[in-house]
């Protein structure tokens, strides 16, 4: 589970680091209708190359993201990386 924080409505698609203890990222997407949470899910599994789904948090800054098919070993190394 990935514990992510999103800035939505931003210029660009973009990863920030950690704020408190989550995943920063900014996307492009307006807060509206799902807008912001489908595109989240789009990039990161795209970035992370994982599928991944929304666990709660739908409605909030603070989302809980599920990976599938990755241990969480391999899933930390490859956030690390993003964030380094």
């Amino acid at each position: 589970m990935i514990t992510v924080w999103v800035v939505p409505g931003a210029r660009r698609n973009q990863i920030t680091g950690i704020y408190s203890d989550a995943l920063r990222v900014r996307i492009a997407a307006p807060a509206h209708k799902g807008r912001a949470n489908k595109e989240l899910l789009a990039y990161l599994s795209d970035v992370l190359g994982v599928s991944l789904q929304l666990g709660g948090g739908a409605g909030s800054r603070r989302k809980r993201l599920i990976a599938r098919g990755i241990d969480s070993r391999d899933l930390t190394q490859r956030i690390a990386r993003l964030v380094d």
